[in-house]
């Protein structure tokens, strides 16, 4: 009955085309964006146009070289939780490095970002009696997760929509603790929120603000530091939340705050204290990629000039790139499960192109897409290649292109 049971909902998916299934990608070192297909060694390397690792640090000698440095001096493994046995002391610079990059007192790492967001939001909901929480509708599944894990009351405001919030936030008493919760880049829509408006709402409301930067972190603002710093309002938030697995290039999340704040987190939140710590090498590894980009400006400038490049590209063949983007994010519509999938296919096995197809539930039904994203190592001649490609397979789809006109590709 049971696998019955399960095996409905998987052919349910199957049928909707939202089926999700792995692309084996063996990422070249040394000659990031190109990977090789599993088992397809001998074949020419694909181009992966959809990896978070934004600026390539993953490859990057001050990184790989600390790595293994690491693990020459202290192996593999971490040994367990923070508290049992799994600290040392790339942690305390990680940490003060981060804490100093978002213009905080502390951080607090944890193994992933999704990791960081869950738990910390969990136990703040909890360590605040009658807490309430505003949620923009477009938050990550980690913060969703977050904050229906607890019994705390929840007001979802319009995606980035100030109006809306105030009048949520106007109809609770100003005694009542509150939290803001929203990002600062959206990774599916590629829009920036108004952080200075949601910043001064929550202190004229007496409300706490949780930012999630992951997809801005190391490319906007001064040092990489994100998008508040930019604004100028990193001072104004009280919770900073990043990745080390997107633009730092390798795996982990943090939080950054206040010293109480984090200590609370570190001493309470049940996602922090029971889990094994990252290893010696990983953190040492996004030590050294946090340090390298808050000096140099290289990587996030060539992101930005390309970026720029490939909106051109795709204007240019009326390729549709999604109006709400304004960041280094593109989202290119298809508009139908099915099609995206199959898109997606032809573009890997014709054109050697690598994206995966987005589906709901991750974006509305209707607006499925390929989320592209141009790196500091892709070249012009691989931009020149990717919208030659794309302009294909919409033709061999019948997928809507931006203008009626008609498109030859070569």
């Amino acid at each position: 009955m049971y696998t019955e049971l399960i095996q409905d909902k998987l052919d349910s998916l199957k049928e909707s085309g939202q089926y999700r299934e792995f692309v084996t990608i063996n990422r070249i070192n040394g000659q990031y964006p190109l990977a090789m297909l599993n088992g397809k060694e001998d074949t020419k390397p694909v181009v992966v146009w959809c990896s978070n690792d934004y600026l390539g640090m993953s490859q990057h000698t001050v990184v790989t070289e600390a790595m293994h440095e690491a693990i020459r001096m202290f192996g593999a493994g971490s040994g367990g939780s923070r508290n049992i046995g799994g600290t040392h002391y790339h942690y305390a610079a990680l940490e003060s490095s981060l804490a100093e990059w978002h213009e905080k007192e502390a951080a607090l790492v944890f193994p992933t970002g999704y990791g960081s967001n869950d738990a910390t939001l969990q136990c703040l909901f909890r360590l605040f009696p009658d807490c309430i929480v505003f949620s923009d509708e477009l938050n990550h599944a980690s913060i969703i997760n977050g904050i229906r894990s607890t019994k705390v009351e929840r007001q979802i405001f319009k995606h980035n929509d100030v109006e809306h919030l105030e009048s949520l936030l106007a109809a609770q008493p100003i005694d009542r603790p509150k939290i803001i919760v929203f990002e600062s880049v959206y990774s599916m829509d590629g829009d920036i929120s108004p952080i200075e408006k949601i910043a001064d709402l929550a202190h004229t409301y007496n409300a706490l603000t949780f930012l999630d930067e992951v997809h801005a972190i190391g490319m906007y603002g001064p040092r990489g530091a994100g998008i508040a710093a930019e604004r100028g309002v990193a001072h104004q938030i009280d919770f900073i939340q990043g990745t080390m697995a997107k633009s730092i290039g390798i795996i982990g999340g943090y939080i950054a705050a206040s010293t109480p704040l984090i200590d609370a987190i570190r001493s309470f939140a049940s996602g922090f204290i029971f889990t094994t710590s990252l290893p010696p090498a990983i953190v040492a590894a996004c030590h050294a990629s946090v340090e390298h980009l808050k000096v140099s400006d290289k990587e996030r400038n060539a992101l930005h000039h390309k970026t720029k490049v490939l909106r051109e590209a795709f204007a240019e063949a009326s390729i549709p790139v999604m109006n709400c983007s304004e960041t280094h994010i593109l989202p290119v519509l298809v508009g139908e499960a099915k099609k995206c999938k199959a898109a997606a296919k032809r573009l890997l096995e014709e054109h050697g192109v690598y994206l995966q197809p987005i589906n709901s539930p991750t974006v509305p039904v209707g607006t499925e897409r390929f989320r592209i994203n141009v790196t500091p190592n892709h070249t012009e001649e691989q931009i020149i290649q990717l919208t030659s490609a794309l302009v294909e397979v919409f033709h061999y789809f019948d997928i809507p292109f931006a203008h009626a006109k008609e498109l030859v590709y070569v």
